[in-house]
Formats: structure tokens, sequence, C-alpha cells
């Protein structure tokens, strides 16, 4: 004889029943089998509420009932033949009729106990079991239907009654000594009390009736079918990631219900536990899957010491303190018996080595009961100041890491810890029992997504690191950073390890967010159809997503977004950006953000300022880290000067070069920045900070090469006219560079604390002189680097080679 339990979405209507019973029928071909079953999914809820609205004299109940009415007639329909409803349709009206009855009664009487409460909701479970052994027996199987009122027995605790399993268990095995059909249905949940009223067994219900009848008649196994392929790594509506656990001992089953594991609940597992029954969870609607195997001992094939992760939201911290505690007897104990009186149940207990405080999690819903309780207990103390009101910290959640075989791994907690200490998740509790079965920490109940996700990450993902993007400025530069992160995406997931996915993107008009990744094929047509852009909008769009591992990248040269850097690494999101207004803006806003970066432990990197996808800025990081000292640096810092500088001749107007510069995407969108000489201050006051000097742009002496008439223009358009206006005065500095053998080159130069930016003529034997197009060259004098300087050469302009320097950043984030 076997045990079936079909509950949830596998009996939520005819379709889902029709799956069950063909699952029934299969099995009852190889041995007799007791079937345990749920009420229709959502009949439950249906009937508490139509009881509650009857006892508050609301006769919306009525309509629930109808709706009650139909679903059962409906099921009976769609499931039983016609020539063979009459019979089971009349019967269901008369169940119908008599809870009609009693819902009528609470409305009389305004009012709604206990046990009433109980008997109303039976009707779910007795008119399922009835409809699906009804429907057995019009396919002509041999079926009967037992009550479980009559094998089950229990005290008079209305909601959640205790067994009698000395009195059941011998109902149980009487019962099934008499009956041997090849199927036997049991309504689930319901019992009966001693003195004959109905009562209810609690949360998982059905699945307790299951496994009592299983402990009683000492069956091999107990199989629960659900809606999912059995217990989680975690919680897969949380966890994209989660998979299925194929084998689990009972201890480390215990641990993941009560830490919130919706597929299983913890009273099911204490009848089966002591026989050492298996029990098998197994997916309705997947029959093939494996499913989970509960026993033991499990065949674990992994040596992963961790077995899931899971939670319990709506948590409350309630705290006793104070130094009248330290060193006397009894405080706890008067603490548990007084939240043991209120029925308060505890889910978590911790407590400081010097005695100052205990602290205990329970159900936010008793919050406030327990809080009035201790501070009444302790009245006399409080008033002597010898200890505080019980302090409450609502809105939390508990996060467990389980495994039977922890204790045996050394490190555990240190990892667990500092995962979530590096995605800036804060630990408000911590306890581990002496089994060191579990792990349980409290934190902020908005921070469960991303804890589970980062812990998951951690412990099951084959160091698989997950990255969220989150791209602002979708334009020349941005859209094509996010071309390459489309081509290479398969790349990183199977070289480096990394799932980079981008979330949000925006440009000035439109911003767009899909929390499981956008298709970056269709990123043109998904921005257009968007949202209006909203910069204080994006910034809350991803704080509420609140997703591990996110990166805010900034293609633009805006200073709206370059101001709200502080806010995203204040929330642990890390940014990369081109836009150097940032970095280079005041000194202390440049530190601001720096220590952020380390506060928040939020990278904030920035190696595009200078010299595009050039490793510049690493290079200088790399040196300065390692002890090395900068005294001097010499550079050719904009690509976009040198390339006008590298084609203006007699045959090209400066007009036309700067032009052409422009449309291909060499200059900012203004090039007056360029050749104002703005944007390699901008950079070189970014390389002597990260030099490890202290220095203001405004304190670079910047040698312009424009007349005043183009730097005085106001507008992109009217530049362009100053640079035909003035195309004498270009003219004659290419003629006299030219007469001098030399080539034309915007140098920035720092030595001995002082810096200036200015076009220079640089003769043939400077390293200088054969920098072509748009190249970019560095030259760092060091205490190592004396004589020959350490040089760094490459393109420094152009879309492709900036996009490639942001993805750069964005691999070195992941590969941290």
């Amino acid at each position: 004889m076997n045990i079936l339990k079909f509950g949830g979405t596998s009996v939520a209507n005819a379709e889902n029943i029709a799956k069950c019973i063909s699952i029934i029928k299969s099995k009852k071909q190889h041995y007799p089998l007791i079937v345990v079953v749920s009420a229709l999914g959502g009949i439950t809820d249906m009937l508490l509420n139509a009881a509650t609205h009857a006892a508050h004299k609301n006769e919306t109940y009525k309509a629930l009932l109808q709706e009650i009415e139909h679903r059962h007639i409906d099921t009976v329909k769609s499931l039983i033949p016609a020539t063979a409803q009459s019979a089971v349709l009349s019967h269901v009206m008369r169940e119908v009729n008599h809870l009609e009855t009693l819902l009528d009664g609470c409305f009389l009487l305004g009012e709604l106990s206990d046990r009433t409460k109980d008997l109303i909701l039976s009707f779910g479970e007795v008119l399922s079991s009835y409809i699906i052994s009804e429907t057995l027996k019009a396919q002509n199987e041999n079926t009967a239907l037992a009550d479980s009122r009559e094998l089950i027995k229990t005290n008079s605790h209305f909601g959640k009654a205790v067994v009698n399993f000395e009195i059941s268990n011998l109902l149980i095995q009487h019962y099934f000594d008499k009956n041997k059909p090849d199927v036997i249905i049991i309504p689930g949940f319901i019992a009966q009390s001693e003195d004959g009223h109905t009562t209810t067994l609690g949360r998982g219900g059905s699945d307790y009736t299951a496994a009592i009848i299983a402990a009683a008649l000492d069956l091999a196994s107990l199989e629960i079918w659900t809606d999912v392929n059995g217990i989680y790594t975690a919680n897969p509506k949380l966890v994209k990631q989660a998979e299925p656990i194929e084998h689990i001992s009972f201890e480390e089953a215990m641990e993941l219900s009560h830490f919130g594991a919706k597929v299983l609940y913890p009273p099911t597992i204490q009848p089966i536990l002591a026989k050492n029954i298996t029990l098998h969870i197994r997916n309705t609607f997947d029959p093939e899957a494996h499913g989970s195997i509960v026993n033991n001992n499990p065949k674990v094939k992994s040596a992963n010491p961790i077995r899931g992760i899971s939670n319990i939201d709506n948590t409350t911290l309630v705290t006793l303190e104070g130094p009248g505690m330290v060193g006397v007897a009894g405080f706890s104990k008067r603490l548990f018996e007084v939240i043991s009186k209120e029925n308060i149940n505890v889910i978590f207990i911790t407590q400081a080595s010097s005695e100052h405080s205990i602290c205990l999690g329970i159900v936010e819903d008793d919050a406030a009961k327990a809080k009035k309780a201790i501070d009444a207990e302790f009245s006399f103390e409080i008033k002597q100041q010898k200890i505080k009101p019980a302090i409450l910290e609502n809105e939390l959640s508990i996060i467990a890491v389980v495994g039977e075989n922890m204790k045996n791994h050394q490190g555990l907690s240190g990892k667990m810890f500092s995962t979530l200490g590096k995605n800036n998740i804060n630990i408000r509790a911590i306890a581990q029992g002496a089994s060191e079965r579990n792990i349980s920490a409290v934190i902020d109940k908005k921070d469960v997504k991303k804890a589970l996700n980062t812990l998951h990450e951690t412990f099951f993902e084959d160091n698989i690191v997950q990255l969220n993007l989150f791209v602002m400025g979708v334009g020349n530069v941005g859209d094509k950073f996010l071309e390459q992160i489309q081509l290479q995406k398969k790349y990183l997931k199977e070289h480096l390890r990394m799932n980079v996915r981008v979330i949000g993107i925006a440009n000035s008009r439109k911003m767009y967010f899909d929390e499981d990744g956008i298709n970056l094929a269709d990123r043109k047509e998904v921005l257009e159809n968007a949202h209006t852009a909203d910069g204080i909008a994006f910034i809350k769009n991803i704080k509420e997503l609140n997703l591990r591992n996110s990166i805010f990248v900034d293609n633009t040269a805006s200073d709206d977004v370059a101001a709200t850097y502080a806010d995203y690494l204040s929330q642990n999101i890390a940014v990369v950006t081109c836009n150097k207004v940032a970095c280079s803006s005041g000194y202390q806003n440049y530190k601001q953000l720096k220590d952020l970066s380390r506060q928040y432990n939020a990278p904030f990197l920035f190696e595009t300022n200078v010299g595009a996808g050039l490793p510049i800025i690493d290079t200088l990081k790399n040196l300065v880290a390692s002890g090395d000292r900068v005294h001097k640096i010499h550079a050719v810092l904009s690509g976009s000067l040198n390339f006008i500088f590298n084609n203006f001749n007699e045959d090209t107007s400066f007009y036309d070069v700067v032009k052409q510069a422009q449309v291909e995407g060499y200059t900012e969108p203004d090039p007056k920045i360029d050749l104002s000489g703005v944007d390699v201050k901008r950079k070189l006051v970014i390389l002597i900070r990260e030099s490890g000097y202290e220095m203001e742009i405004d304190d670079i002496e910047n040698r312009s090469f424009l007349p005043q008439e183009c730097l005085d223009t106001d507008s992109v358009d009217a530049f362009f006219e100053s640079l035909k206006t003035n195309a004498g005065h270009f003219n004659e500095l290419y003629k006299k560079a030219a007469s001098e053998g030399s080539r034309l080159k915007f140098v920035a130069s720092f030595e001995n604390g002082k810096a200036n930016v200015g076009l220079q003529f640089i003769p043939k034997e400077h390293p200088f002189y054969n920098l072509e197009g748009k190249d970019n060259i560095v030259l760092f004098y060091t205490d190592r680097y004396v004589d020959q300087p350490l040089q760094i050469k490459g393109a420094g302009a152009g879309a492709a080679v900036t996009a490639s320097g942001i993805f750069a950043d964005v691999i070195r984030i992941g590969n941290k």
C-alpha cells in the first residue's frame, strides 16, 4: 500500500484534477492507494472570507457562497459523465445547503466562534474528496471514501488542533484492516475532537493528515504531489536560478520548512521522522521529474555542504536590554514564560555574551501583544531603570543557510556574512545552533530578494556572478557599449563565469526597465515606446529593484547625471562612467565619491575618463598601490585634438577638420570643450589626483590657442562660424610649425606641483612627433621610472574604444 497527497494547484480545477486522477490510476496498478486531498484551489480562502463577512453582518457572504456552489457544480459536470451526475450533484447541493445554514447563523448572531470556523472550513476538503471519489467510481475504479474525522482524533484547540496519536493510530489501523479497495480517498486538513466536533490541523494540514496515516500504518513512503518539482535550493519565485534538491535529510527539510520553504510545513515531517518513512515530493504537472526525496540517509551527490537557503518574512525583533540584567538569574525564564502565556511562537533567539540583552524574533502580527506583555512583566525593573521597555524592530526578515554537513566545513559563516556585506546588506542579528545545521541572520525585509540571490550565487551557481546594469545614455558610445554586451554575453558566461544583464536603459527622452533583463536586440524599439525619462525616477527604480551587483553606467557628458553618483554609491550601487565631470569637479566632491565607494563597498570606476579604452588610470592606480610615486606627467590626452592637428594642413581648412572630427564622434557634442583645452584640463586633473596630489582644475594653466572670439561664442553653430572667420590664425600656426620642422600637438604637463595644457611645436626627436590619428600618449616619470618614463600609447578617442573601456570596467567589477 502507498499513500499519495494532492493539494494546492494540483486540485485547483477540473482540468488539474483530471491529471491527479491519471496519476492515481497509473499508481494503483502496482499497489493499493490511500489518497489524501485538499480543497479545490482557493476554496478555503473563500470559505473563510464568507464566514468573516457573515459574522460582520456583511451580505456579500451570499455571493461568495454562490461562487463556492458554482465551482463545485462545474467541477462535477466537467469530471463526471452526464448519466452519473444526478446523485453527485444532489449530494453536493445538500452539503452547500448545510454550509448556507451555518453562514446564515453567523450572520444572524453576528459572531464566528473558532469551533464554527473549523466546521465551515471543513466543507472544502469534504466536497473535493467526495467529488474525486465519485469521479473514480464513474470510471469503474474500485474506490472508497473515508472520513478523516472518524480516523484522526484531536483536542479542542480549534484552528490548530493537537492530535491524540494513541487513539488515532488505533482507529486508522482498524479501518484499513477492515477496508481493502484499490483506492481510498480521504479529506485532508480536518479531524474531530474527542467530544465529536470538527477540528482543523492548521497550515499544511492536508500534508499532516497524510503523514499521520502513513506513520500509523508503517508505510514505506509518502508522496506529496504539488505544483513544483520538489524542495528548491531557494524560493524559485525570488531566485530564478534555484534548482530542486533531489535528496535531502529530514533534519535539513525541517530547517528549510521552518524557515519558510512553502512546499513543506514542519508538522508534516514529525509523524514520519521517527519511523524513517521516505517522503517524496513530486510535481503533478511534470510527473516524470525526479522531485525531492526526504529520508534519514539521503543519497547526496554534491560535495556542497549547503542544501538550501530560505527565509521568513514579516518578522519583528523584540529586544530586552539593560544593565540590570547582567549577572542576574531569572530574566530569560521570565521573558520566555510571559511570551509562552501569550501563545506567541519564538522563531529566533540570540543573546549577547555580556548578558546585557536578549533578542527574540517573532511574527510581526504578535509584536504589539508581545511588547505589552513584556513591559507589564518587567514594569518594576523598567521603573527602576534597570532595564529598558521592550524595543520592537519591524519590517524584518530572517534568512537561513541550511546544510547537514556545514559543521564539517570551515569558513561558511564568514563566506555568508562577507557575501551579504559586499552587497551592503545590513545584518541586525545572528543565530547559529550548536548542531551547526543552519546559520540564521535577521535583515531588512527590503533586502530579502537581493540576499537570497547573492547567497545562492555564492553557494550554488558554480561561481557565476550576475551583474545587473542600468545604462544612462544610449547614443554613440552607449549604443556601442550595449552592442558589445550583446555580442559578448555568451562568451562572458562560458569563459569568465559572468552573467551580464542590462536591466534599465535611458536617454534624454525615454527610460525602460525589465527586471528579467532587456533583450538588447530590441533595445531601440522598447526604449522608443517606454516611459518619459526622469532622472529621479530612474534612481528610484534602481533602489526599489534592489538587485545584487547593481552597476550604474553613465555614457553621457551631463553635469546633472554626474551629480547623482553619490546617491548610487551610498546605496551600494557601483558606478562606471566615461563622464569626466564628477572626477574633475571640486576636489572635495571627487574625494567624497572615492570615500563613499570605500564606505559602501561600491566600485567607482572611470578608466575611460582618460584615454578612452587605454589602461591609463588602472596602470596609474597599480603604480601608486605598489608604493611608486609620480613626479612628472607629460601627455597628449585628447584623441580628438590629435586627430584634428594630424589632419590639418595647407589643403584642408581647420573648420573642415573639426567638423569631420565631430561627425566621426571624436569630439564632445560641443567641440569647443575639446578645442578650448577644458577637456584636456579635466583629464589632467584626474591623473594628478589619481597620482595622490590634491589639485583643483582651475589650478591648471590653460594656454589656449583659440582666439578670444572663438572662446566667447555661446552656441555650437556660432563656434563653427568663428573657426571660419579666424581661418588665417589657424593657418599661421600650421605654417610656423612646418617651417620649424615641427608638428602641432596639444600637450598636458605636470611637474613640481604645477600643471598646464596648451598647443606646442613638437620636434622630430620627441616621442609625441609620430603620434598618429586619434592616438593618445602618456609618459609617467616616477621613483622607479626616472630616465625612461613609463609610456602608454594607443587610440584615445572613438565610440568603439570608449565603449570597450567602459566594458572593461564592468568586467573588473565582475572579477572582484
